[in-house]
């Protein structure tokens, strides 16, 4: 008789079972909510520029998946333990990366584009930051550490950059060069993302939501890509995978923690089955 293989085996195996779970159910829960979410926004009456209720969809996607696993959602969450970060860089390169695309544009065009918006700036901005939020802690809060857990810390955010761009399915509407170049974008984005937050514990959320927002901001202030406009788009494109590269040729070899701890699996009556 064949013996029985050690606990330590069994753990991992079906830790990875309710990892593959939780992020299957989570991807299955954001994308359609947040469909659900856009069409809703007009009853409403609450204007895109204030905040996108798609934004609540990740949110929503984690909910689900802390029903069923509350003890490994709690555990995504609260991070890896603490190590080497770039928590005030982080914050500093969004507004930088709105100034390297608006100074490019205004260089090509000779046109320096601002537009204040209809609704009063601090009901957006503090809006914006909220919405952020609902976004990020499901994207960088809960599939990155997901990922981390098999994979580098490159590749785990470029994975999760790509899925981010494609659950912004209505860019695929815009013109090829448009959709590429927001592509590129989320992808840079969610790397400067990863590397900064390495190795942060509960902190995450605010510096991803900070950021995040801080973009936000400046595109709706400085930029026109909401017009389906293809040249301010390639210019923000270029300007995050700048910013990825950056973040990436400083990072790469940098003494940091070796990601998040090894997978645990939750008491079994998380596990829903």
């Amino acid at each position: 008789m064949a013996a029985d293989p050690p606990g330590g085996i069994v753990d991992a195996m079906q830790s990875k079972s309710v990892d593959i779970r939780a992020m299957v159910l989570f991807l299955a829960a954001a994308f359609p909510a947040a469909g659900a979410l856009g069409a809703l926004q007009p009853a409403t009456r609450i204007p895109g520029e204030v905040i996108q209720l798609t934004q609540f969809g990740p949110a929503l996607g984690v909910g689900l998946a802390a029903l069923l696993w509350p003890g490994r959602v709690r555990e995504l969450l609260a991070g890896p333990v603490p190590g080497r970060s770039g928590k005030v860089l982080l914050l500093v390169t969004a507004p930088l990366i709105i100034a390297v695309s608006v100074g490019a544009y205004a260089a090509l065009t000779g046109d320096a584009r601002f537009t204040w918006p209809g609704a009063p700036f601090l009901l957006i901005a503090v809006a914006q930051l909220i919405g952020a939020c609902g976004e990020e802690i499901g994207w960088r809060c809960f599939l990155q550490p997901l990922l981390r857990t098999r994979f580098g810390p490159l590749a785990a955010s470029a994975a999760v950059g790509v899925v981010w761009g494609v659950w912004h399915v209505q860019v695929f509407a815009q013109h090829p060069v448009y959709a590429g170049a927001f592509m590129v974008a989320a992808v840079s984005m969610s790397v400067v993302m990863g590397w900064a937050l390495e190795g942060v514990r509960a902190a995450g959320l605010p510096l991803a939501a900070g950021f995040h927002a801080l973009i936000n901001l400046g595109m709706l202030l400085f930029m026109d890509e909401e017009s389906g406009a293809v040249l301010p788009m390639v210019l923000f494109g270029a300007s995050c995978l700048a910013a990825a590269g950056l973040w990436t040729w400083t990072s790469v070899g940098r003494p940091r923690t070796a990601g998040a701890p090894p997978a645990r699996i939750p008491p079994v009556m998380d596990d829903v089955r």
